[in-house]
């Protein structure tokens, strides 16, 4: 595997090597000492998967510590547009974002540390989204972050803003200057 690092360091694009023939491929999609080697020591948990469609946009999400997480996300079927965005008081990258297209063809992973507000809008008619994560899911310590945050400013590639489909919660998330958060740089 490559592993990529972004603008915003601990934020990784990892891209298996993938082994074609006549019958299909073949790659690794998680190796824990080759992780371990260029990203760190994560305890990883659970694996889940959601099924969208074209236009769902979900995010931007994230959980309150001692509950935060760190993803490893990857598309198995389809295309989205996957976003990180840091949310972490005193970091230099504080309200940045990284954006990578993950596809069920180009098989990339992007991995989100701890800290991190994170969503994708899926591109395709259909997409299977699947993540590891490094802690259990807390619904009294989810928040979520607009996805039309001006300060933040995610270019989502949405050419009608009308035509993104959201959750209730989504479209009634607060601007993050407005946002609990409770993480340090």
């Amino acid at each position: 595997m490559t592993y990529i690092e972004t603008e915003i360091p601990g934020v990784w694009i990892i891209e298996p090597k993938v082994f074609n023939d006549a019958r299909g491929y073949f790659m690794e999609a998680f190796k824990q000492s080759d992780f371990e080697s260029h990203i760190g020591q994560v305890n990883f948990i659970q694996d889940n998967e959601s099924c969208s469609t074209k236009g769902v946009l979900r995010g931007l999400h994230y959980q309150l510590a001692p509950y935060s997480q760190a993803k490893l996300v990857r598309v198995i079927k389809g295309s989205v547009l996957d976003v990180a965005v840091d949310v972490r008081a005193g970091s230099p990258s504080y309200g940045k974002y990284v954006a990578v297209e993950l596809s069920g063809e180009n098989k990339r992973q992007f991995f989100i540390p701890q800290g991190f507000a994170h969503g994708f809008h899926v591109l395709s008619d259909e997409a299977i989204f699947t993540y590891k994560v490094d802690n259990q899911y807390m619904p009294s310590h989810e928040r979520g972050i607009r996805f039309d945050d001006p300060a933040i400013h995610v270019d989502w590639s949405i050419e009608d803003l009308e035509c993104v489909n959201l959750s209730e919660k989504d479209k009634n998330a607060p601007c993050l200057k407005d946002a609990e958060l409770n993480f340090t740089f």
